[in-house]
Order: C-alpha cells, then sequence, then structure tokens
C-alpha cells in the first residue's frame, strides 16, 4: 500500500513544510523570523525541527479546544514549537550579580573579570550561553550600572601603573592620564561588545542572539563612561560602517537625571538623540510613566527595564516588583479582527471576545503546567547559574514549579485597527467614537488578565503583541474565508497590536496622544513608533520634541523611525534614493537599507516575509 494513503491531512501539511524548507519555495515559512538565516544549513535543521515539534505540540500537548481555535484562526500560540521543551520566553540578567560571583557554561569556570575589557567579552559570552536556554530574548536592565565596577578596577590598573613610573606629572595629572586611559579601554570594550553581539551565534549556529541593553541611569563616572562609549561605538557602526543590529538599545528617561540641560545626564541624553537618529537605536523608556513609577523606590533595580521588542515584567504577585532575574514565560495572541469579522455589535464583540480570553488563559495554563514538569539540569544556565529569580535554592533533579511563579503569562492580540473597521467601519485614528470603543475593548482584556492573576495566583499580563510573522498569517486565513474587505482583509497584514495603520496619515503629536493611552493597559509591553522623512541627523531638535512628547503622553516605551542606508561599494550612509550621492552606485542590490521590523532591525529587508514586507512599504510618514 502507498505510505502516503496512510496521512492524516496534518501529516499531509507537515511533509508539505518539509519540501518547502528543502526548496527554499515559501519565503513565508523560511523566514519567518527575521533574525534567522533560513535559507542557511542550520536554519533549515532549525526550521525542520520548528515544523515537526508544531505538529507534536497540536498532536500531543494542547487540548481539542484550543486546538481547534488555532486552526480557525482565533488565537496564536508563540513559538509553539518550542512548547515541547518546556522553555520559557525571555529574561532580565543580572549581569553584576553573575560577573561579581563568576560562572559556569558548562565547559570551565569563568572567574570575575578585573578590567572592562574581560567584563564586557564576559558580558557577551553571557547573552550567548542564555540564548540556548530560551525561546524568546535576553536584556541587560541595568547595563551602566552592573559594570560600572570594572570601568574603576581599570582605572585602579592604570593608575598604579602609572604611579610606579618615574614621571614628573602632580597626582592630579596622573588621574587625568588614568581616566584617559580607561576611557579609551571602555570605548575598545563597547566597540568589541558590539561587534560580538553582531556576530556570535546560537541555537545551532542559526542566528545571532537577540539581545538588548537598558542604560542612561548611573550618574557616577564609571557608569556615565558606559553609557558614553556604548552610544559612540554604536554611532561609529561596525567595521565597514555598517548600522549593528543588536544589541537592542533601550535609554532609559528620568527627570532629574536626564532630562533638563542643568541635570547630570543631560549629556548622555543628547548623545542617545544624536545616535539614534543615526542608527536608530537607542530607543526610549520613560521611568516617570506612572504605571512605570509606581515601582521606583530610588534604587537602580526599581527602574523599569524593556526586552528589545516591547516585553516589560514588573508587577509580581510572588515577590519583588522589579524586572530583575525575571522574564516572561509565554504569550498567545487573538485575532481581534475575525472576531469583528463574525459578530454585528458591540456587545456581542466583548461576549466573543471574553470566550477566547478564557480559552488563551486556559492554553497558558496547559503550558506553564508543562513548564513546570521540567527538571533545573534541563536549563543548565539558567537555573544552574542562577540567572532566573529564585533559583539558587534548586538542585539539578527540582521540578521548576517553586521558581516559574516569579514570571509573567501574557495575552496579546492584533488588528484593534481592522476589528473595529469590520465593527463600526472606522478605525481608532479616524474618530473619537471609534477610539473609545477600542480603548474600551483593551480595558476589557485587561480586567480579565488582571482577573485571572487573582483567580489563579500567576502574573497574567497583557501585551501588545510584536506581530511579525502572525501580521500576515491570520491575514491570509481570514481574506481566505471572508474576502477582501476594505480597510479589513484587503492588505496582506494586520496592524500590530493597538497601533494606528502605518498607512494612515497622521500628525505625530496625535498619534502619540492616541497610542499613549494604550500604554498603561498592556502592562505586559507595549512600543509605538514614529515615523520620520528626511535626514533626522540634520534636525535633531525634532527627535528631541517626540521624545519629550512621548513622556507627556505617558507612553512606556518608544522609538523613532526614519530610513538609514548604506552603499556597500563606497560606505556612505544616510538616505539614497535611486543613486548612492557619494559614488554614484544605482544598483539596488548594493544598497543596504536598515528597516525597523518590530522592535528590533533588519539589515536585509529580502530575509522579511511577505506581510512584513508590504507593511514596510505602506508605512506614511508623520509630520
Amino acid at each position: 500500500m502507498n505510505k502516503s494513503t496512510l496521512a492524516t491531512p496534518e501529516q499531509d501539511i507537515l511533509l508539505a513544510s518539509l519540501t518547502e524548507i528543502v526548496e527554499s519555495s515559501n519565503q513565508d515559512l523560511i523566514q519567518e523570523n527575521a533574525n534567522v538565516d533560513g535559507q542557511s544549513p542550520m536554519g533549515q535543521m532549525s526550521k525542520f525541527g520548528s515544523e515537526a515539534a508544531k505538529y507534536y505540540a497540536k498532536q500531543k500537548m494542547l487540548s481539542k479546544e484550543v486546538t481547534q481555535a488555532i486552526n480557525e484562526n482565533y488565537i496564536h500560540p508563540h513559538d509553539l514549537d518550542y512548547m515541547p521543551t518546556g522553555t520559557t520566553t525571555c529574561c532580565q540578567i543580572p549581569l553584576g550579580k553573575l560577573l561579581k560571583g563568576g560562572f559556569n557554561t558548562g565547559h570551565g569556570y569563568m572567574r570575575e573579570p578585573n578590567d572592562i575589557l574581560s567584563a564586557m567579552a564576559l558580558a557577551s559570552i553571557i547573552f550567548q550561553s542564555n540564548q540556548n536556554m530560551q525561546h524568546g530574548g535576553q536584556s541587560y536592565p541595568m547595563f551602566d550600572y552592573d559594570l560600572a565596577p570594572y570601568v574603576q578596577k581599570t582605572y585602579n590598573k592604570h593608575h598604579k601603573r602609572l604611579m610606579s613610573y618615574p614621571l614628573s606629572l602632580t597626582e592630579n595629572e596622573i588621574e587625568q592620564l588614568a581616566w584617559k586611559e580607561t576611557d579609551r579601554d571602555v570605548y575598545q570594550a563597547c566597540e568589541a561588545f558590539i561587534h560580538n553581539c553582531n556576530s556570535m551565534h546560537s541555537r545551532g549556529g542559526a542566528q545571532v542572539p537577540f539581545v538588548s541593553i537598558n542604560y542612561g541611569t548611573d550618574v557616577s563616572k564609571e557608569g556615565k563612561l558606559i553609557t558614553k562609549n556604548i552610544l559612540l561605538a554604536t554611532k561609529a557602526g561596525l567595521g565597514n560602517g555598517e548600522t549593528p543590529i543588536f544589541p537592542i538599545q533601550v535609554f532609559k528617561v528620568k527627570k532629574g537625571i536626564n532630562v533638563q540641560p542643568e541635570e547630570e545626564n543631560y549629556d548622555l541624553y543628547e548623545l542617545a538623540l544624536e545616535t539614534t537618529a543615526k542608527r536608530l537605536f537607542p530607543n526610549f523608556s520613560f521611568i516617570d510613566a506612572p504605571f512605570n513609577k509606581q515601582y521606583y523606590d530610588g534604587r537602580p533595580e526599581s527602574e523599569v527595564a524593556y526586552m528589545g521588542c516591547r516585553t516589560r515584567v514588573m508587577g509580581n504577585i510572588h515577590g519583588e516588583e522589579n524586572s530583575i532575574s525575571r522574564g516572561n514565560l509565554s504569550f498567545t495572541s487573538i485575532n481581534l479582527v475575525k472576531i469583528g469579522l463574525t459578530t454585528n455589535t458591540f456587545h456581542a464583540f466583548l461576549n466573543k471576545l471574553d470566550v477566547y480570553l478564557e480559552l488563551v488563559i486556559k492554553q497558558l495554563l496547559e503550558r506553564y503546567q508543562f513548564q513546570q514538569t521540567k527538571q533545573a539540569q534541563h536549563f543548565s544556565f539558567l537555573y544552574g547559574q542562577h540567572v532566573w529569580k529564585g533559583s539558587e535554592s534548586l538542585e539539578p533533579d527540582d521540578m521548576l514549579d517553586s521558581v516559574l511563579k516569579q514570571g509573567t503569562l501574557s495575552i496579546g492580540f492584533i488588528g484593534l485597527a481592522e476589528a473595529l473597521v469590520a465593527l463600526i467601519g472606522q478605525h481608532h485614528g479616524e474618530s473619537e467614537s471609534a477610539y473609545k470603543q477600542g480603548y474600551e475593548i483593551v480595558q476589557f482584556m485587561r480586567e480579565r488578565a488582571d482577573q485571572a492573576s487573582v483567580r489563579y495566583n500567576l502574573n497574567f499580563s497583557l501585551i501588545a503583541t510584536p506581530a511579525e510573522g502572525l501580521s500576515g498569517r491570520f491575514t491570509k486565513h481570514d481574506k481566505k474565508e471572508f474576502g477582501a474587505i476594505p480597510g479589513v482583509t484587503d492588505r496582506s497584514f494586520y496592524t500590530n497590536s493597538f497601533h494606528i495603520p502605518v498607512y494612515y496619515s497622521i500628525k505625530a503629536i496625535e498619534k502619540i496622544r492616541k497610542e499613549g493611552a494604550f500604554h498603561s493597559l498592556c502592562n505586559g509591553g507595549h512600543i509605538s513608533y514614529i515615523e520620520c522623512d528626511g535626514d533626522v541627523t540634520k534636525n535633531i531638535a525634532a527627535i528631541d520634541t517626540l521624545v519629550k512628547a512621548m513622556a507627556a503622553s505617558d507612553f512606556g516605551y518608544g522609538s523613532i523611525n526614519h530610513p538609514v542606508d548604506r552603499c556597500t561599494c563606497c560606505g556612505y550612509t544616510g538616505i539614497i534614493n535611486n543613486q548612492c550621492p557619494s559614488c554614484d552606485n544605482d544598483s539596488e542590490e548594493k544598497i543596504e537599507r536598515i528597516r525597523r521590523i518590530t522592535g528590533y532591525l533588519v539589515g536585509d529587508m529580502g530575509k522579511w516575509n511577505s506581510a512584513k514586507r508590504a507593511e514596510g512599504q505602506e508605512r506614511v510618514k508623520h509630520q
């Protein structure tokens, strides 16, 4: 008997997907994640495993009603392929703690470094090691504070050496010279760190680690040197002037520290504006936003820290409320658009949304219950090296139920704008009545997340989904079922979370005002973008105005998008239209166009899936 006649429809789908991977015939499949080279041998092997693991999860691990909701295009568990491994999504890594005590990557012990060059090298290794423990990103929440002691160690070494020379210098002159040499070492360390983040690989060689750093509020001399030099090294670019894709950088904006000219770190804020104008990083987080400020007690540990895409972990039922050594466990997104297409009143919409919210909560709990059964030794770095909060108490064969509760379980959503058009004919950028209903929808989801936290004694949260592959997947299935409905399914992508559609013309300040209100509702993570036109390096004051407007509108996290192009023939970086203004190169293949895909950058837009490419082409500028 022909074996193919025994295959189930699900097996046929899996085999078709594997064939597309072998043939590299489906860009949307092999480049679901633009940070992975899906055509490389390791990228293909990873994708083979991914498709098989998703099949296993659907067949063996998900309840029937959850699988049905996935197949009907109502919900999407993110990173479902990692579900059988029991991994968690992400973690804010306690860099200072790991450097202070030393750590073991599994192949030998790394002792505490004695200078900033070694400390930065080990910071790269920590990122790479932890990337293999989790399916999402890694971040340092206090990059400047954690590395400041090693700047001091470097200064001490230089000062001691200079004092041993028979120099006819005063003590003050020796101190100045020692700090000058320290400054040089810090820059070189930052430069090497950035190069490492863009060249070292993890996960079987398939991708560079997805990493973020938060900084900007340490006012010590040592901390300021870290922030200054990471910005300068970013601004300078990589070896041939390329814009660094990683680490995603988050500059913390805080009144009394870096907002006004008389404040201690205002010079670093100015440098951050100049750097983002040239390199698209850093993004900006706002410590004084009410929902962030409520946790701030003056200690750096209490400052909010974000993952590069948007994830935020602060509230905690089971311990100290900060980001340190914590992360998201998993998140699942709801297709608001299909709910809008299958209901005809606002009341009916909320009722149906409530059904799928309960189903998502059920699915998150099922995944969490499986994660709990894993042992600490299965994640030797994350728990064995005490990266995750509370893991110091675990023995290798201990299960993880006592520590995972420190993380978050997040409900995500996509397509608020298109859902509103389906319901009432307008999205929330077009009218105040639509805006009011959009706000009520997101508020409703947040209330359900809060209620789940109380009911299950776990940290449930609402996240504004960073839709990359999902942006087109939901749309493709809905268009097949409902046809091309203007303003709803007529494009190849749905709008990211609560955002005003990228194709809708709206003034920057108005977009900031409208989207700012949603940040407080999405306590699991949020980000908003403003699209600028022209060469913003010539108008830093405009960037300052936008960042200050974000702060005034209670943003938690925001960034500025603008064109950053590089000619690979001559290295010119700036805005390149049809021809390089420096060498007259007019070959599009030799123009590198850096753009932000979600919270992170991608230098080769050919690695974007078709939906995100379409979205990128439709982004309008905000005046």
